[in-house]
């Protein structure tokens, strides 16, 4: 018997860079870590609903032969697992886990009663911030862990900080290309204060994967926009520091209030890259106000351009907290993140 499946989208047959497949893996390679690989099964979930038979047979036989089991989905994947995972232990015992990728769980169970009391009765829900775990715990909750989203990196040291010398200063995007991410935002504010102050002030580079559905959007977006904002492709989470490290600070105008900890800002903290960002619900748990970044109230648009311009004018507002971010990657290691989880272990 093995010490733990892991039914997740590990998506084995591609190269996907999204935030579920990419904490799916860092959360698997941590627990082969501590464990072995020998006593982890991995259960990809990728296939849509022709392999959902498969996945069926596959979580049965996953607790009838492993102690633990824990299950890393996203919407559609949380109402297929769950009752099957709640009924079937009821004849094998094992302990059942579930790692939250995002912050949209609390949102997401208000209407739903039957999925709620299914959840409760696992042995641990780990979420990515404290606000998630008031949340939930003020739905009823009495099985929730705090456990950030995490990477594994090289974080950069002090002597290996790159510090900007003139104007134009380089911003970058870091994530999947799509209107939710708030993209066109970035974009519009870089436009508006380069004009506001006749001269280029601010350079965007745009990175990551372009949303399947979004791509005639986002042409037209690249059509529209000046040469100093381009798009650089998307990046293996593995070589993130090294692009990071090049520029003054990144960008990240959500438009997703219910965020988690965006794998975008460890990365980086750990390349020594403040944050310019909205201020979405976990803002708080993730960004140190003027100690690893610095913040603009959710869609407000005009004091996001309020910030750059003040930070163009006294650029030192940034390039201080260089240091503190590096500081602050260490918490996102998965060596530090996943001893909350291996505490729970059967």
């Amino acid at each position: 018997m093995k010490k733990i499946a892991i039914i997740g989208h590990f998506g084995f047959k591609g190269n996907y860079l999204d935030g579920q497949t990419i904490k799916t893996k860092i959360v698997a390679n941590a627990l082969e870590k501590q464990l072995g690989a020998d006593q982890v099964e991995k259960i990809d979930t990728h296939g849509g609903k022709k392999v959902l038979p498969k996945l069926f047979f596959r979580t049965i036989s996953a607790l009838r032969h492993n102690k633990n089991v824990v299950m890393l989905p996203a919407y559609n994947g949380i109402k297929f697992f769950t009752p099957i995972l709640t009924f079937f232990n009821k004849f094998f015992k094992r302990k059942l886990f579930y790692v939250v990728i995002g912050g949209w769980l609390a949102d997401y169970l208000q209407d739903k009663k039957g999925l709620t009391k299914r959840l409760q009765k696992f042995d641990g829900i780990f979420v990515e911030t404290n606000t998630m775990k008031t949340a939930l715990e003020n739905m009823g909750f009495k099985n929730i862990f705090v456990m950030p989203n995490c990477k594994e990196l090289t974080i950069l040291s002090e002597e290996q900080l790159i510090y900007p010398e003139n104007k134009p200063y380089k911003l970058c995007t870091f994530s999947r290309v799509s209107k939710e991410k708030g993209i066109e935002d970035a974009v519009n504010a870089v436009k508006s204060v380069n004009e506001q102050n006749d001269r280029i002030v601010y350079t965007l580079d745009i990175y990551g994967p372009i949303d399947k559905n979004q791509t005639e959007w986002f042409e037209t977006l690249q059509l529209d926009s000046p040469d100093y904002i381009k798009y650089g492709g998307a990046v293996p989470y593995d070589k993130s520091v090294e692009v990071l490290k090049n520029y003054f600070a990144l960008l990240f105008p959500t438009k997703s209030f219910t965020e988690g900890i965006p794998g975008t800002i460890i990365d980086a903290y750990a390349a020594g890259i403040p944050v310019i960002s909205a201020k979405w619900e976990s803002y708080d748990d993730v960004v140190k106000e003027k100690v690893t970044g610095i913040g603009y109230s959710f869609n407000n648009i005009c004091e996001f351009e309020t910030i750059l311009n003040g930070v163009a004018i006294n650029p030192i507002s940034v390039i201080s907290l260089k240091r503190n971010c590096l500081n602050e990657a260490e918490s996102f290691l998965p060596s530090n993140v996943i001893k909350v989880f291996m505490e729970q272990l059967e």
